[in-house]
């Protein structure tokens, strides 16, 4: 028979005999929840001297040799943990056999549990732990770690684990031996470490993880607390709820829209500033740690390639000015984040370089990438082009110029101390500050009134916040004219709303 086919019928066979035992579990429930003469029977029973009735047989394939094994099942409920089913199957034909146990509760309801054991003596080789299939084991003292899923679940104890491990490792180690004598060197090495812990000859510790919180180790000292066992419960990762198959209920009703909108990129038809050809807008808002929301817009136009990113306030008009000052005394200073308002003008006193508002636009960035912004935008400035290339360019200028660009290149490298001012009379633009939330030796802030002229350029001093219903508004007068009586003229109406 070729190998896939029989590697089919195998698989084949573990399946039915699983559909067996499920149907014979649900056989089990049925009767014994259906049982009218004793309506206080319970479904999982305590193991005593006085159980009526025994584990529950039924007929399977063996895996191995193909021929009728033996199944058993009993439903019980272990002291101090809880209901389980238990598995064992026997085939007396060719001696296999194998040992499962399956929780008989619903997994915990957002909650693993993690088992920490100080191994101190040999009896406490013969706790009983109780592994479930999504457990992992780990002995930090000799690097073992057994994965999640790796094995399925058993009723076992500290030293059974250990001699699974053992087992497991040695199976192939004659082959082993012939074909990989280095490897078959490291694997023995490992269980003669396994053999020592076996003794203990000194104090080591086991730790059980299992994300269905379903697993369990035996507390020697119950009910009162193990001073050798902790145990630990924690919240399982959205991931680890996947693994179990548990997946969250979307409730439309208590769905933040504000949350939505800062997980959705929103797009809306405009026009490039180059070409004019209509393109699409991508806009998206975030939050910047320590400051306040913005929304960043970008754009890129499929005619002729050109490309703009523009970043404004989420929220309005700061009560007052911002004026922020970094001392830059080392390269990775040049990798702060930096959000520049369209509103914010720069300068760096070493260079005696000044920028105003509305230069460069709203930029979310790093200094180094604002300093390079700059740097491009002197070099494609058509005037000191001219002043650079052109045939009118006078020797003194350029020479300015091309000393200018060596010490921002110095400053973009990180070579030389500079100071960095952004002064935003909106109060919308950003530093990052490397020690938040504390102070930054290197970051100075001062907010300050705005002066008249300020308020000017912002649009502030046509606007009226209070008291606005004192005068008439267009609307107002409109309707008097609209309801104007015969006796009266326009001109007497307005006067009177004056």
């Amino acid at each position: 028979m070729p190998t896939a086919q029989k590697s089919s019928l195998v698989a084949a066979d573990q399946i039915h005999i699983v559909i067996n035992i499920t149907c014979s579990v649900y056989n089990i429930f049925y009767s014994r929840s259906m049982d009218s003469e004793k309506p206080n029977t319970m479904i999982f029973r305590d193991i005593n001297g006085e159980l009526e009735e025994g584990p529950t047989e039924i007929e399977s394939m063996c895996p191995s040799c193909h021929e009728n094994g033996l199944t058993k099942l009993l439903l019980t409920r272990i002291p101090h943990y809880g209901d389980v089913v238990i598995v064992s199957f026997s085939c007396d034909s060719c001696g296999e056999s194998n040992n499962e146990i399956r929780p008989g509760g619903k997994f915990a309801e957002d909650v693993g549990i993690s088992f920490h054991l100080k191994v101190s003596s040999v009896s406490d080789l013969s706790r009983t732990v109780i592994k479930s299939d999504w457990a992992s084991v780990q002995i930090p003292s000799i690097e073992l770690e057994i994965p999640s899923q790796s094995q399925k679940g058993e009723i076992t104890t500290i030293e059974g684990i250990l001699n699974r491990t053992e087992e497991g490792l040695i199976s192939e180690q004659p082959a082993r031996e012939i074909m990989d004598p280095d490897g078959a060197k490291q694997i023995k090495d490992f269980v003669d470490k396994i053999h020592n812990l076996l003794k203990v000859a000194e104090p080591w510790e086991i730790i059980i993880r299992d994300i269905s919180g379903q697993s369990f180790i035996e507390n020697k000292n119950a009910p009162q607390t193990d001073p050798l066992l902790s145990k630990v419960h924690f919240k399982r990762s959205k991931s680890e709820d996947e693994k179990l198959g548990i997946f969250p209920l979307q409730d439309e009703e208590t769905t933040d829209p504000d949350e939505d909108l800062k997980n959705e990129v929103l797009c809306f038809p405009s026009n490039c500033p180059n070409c004019n050809s209509p393109v699409e807008t991508n806009m998206k808002m975030t939050d910047i740690p320590h400051f306040k929301e913005v929304v960043i817009m970008a754009m890129v136009c499929d005619y002729c390639g050109h490309k703009t990113n523009e970043v404004k306030s989420g929220g309005g008009i700061e009560a007052k000015a911002t004026k922020i000052t970094l001392n830059v005394k080392e390269s990775y200073d040049n990798c702060r984040d930096i959000l520049k308002s369209e509103t914010c003008s720069i300068s760096i006193p070493e260079l005696e370089f000044e920028m105003t508002g509305y230069s460069l636009g709203g930029k979310f960035t790093t200094l180094e990438g604002l300093l390079n912004n700059i740097k491009d935008q002197i070099e494609n400035n058509p005037l000191s082009s001219g002043v650079l290339h052109g045939d009118s360019s006078q020797k003194d200028t350029q020479k300015k110029l091309s000393k200018f660009k060596e010490r921002l290149d110095d400053f973009i490298a990180g070579n030389t101390p500079y100071t960095f001012i952004m002064d935003d009379p909106a109060g919308n633009s950003y530093i990052q500050n490397l020690y938040a939330p504390e102070d930054d030796p290197q970051l100075h802030i001062v907010h300050y009134e705005r002066t008249n002229d300020q308020n000017e350029d912002l649009g502030l001093n046509d606007m009226k916040v209070e008291n606005y219903e004192e005068h008439p508004t267009a609307t107002s007068v409109t309707t008097k004219l609209l309801s104007l009586n015969e006796d009266e003229e326009p001109n007497e109406i307005v006067a009177k709303q004056q």
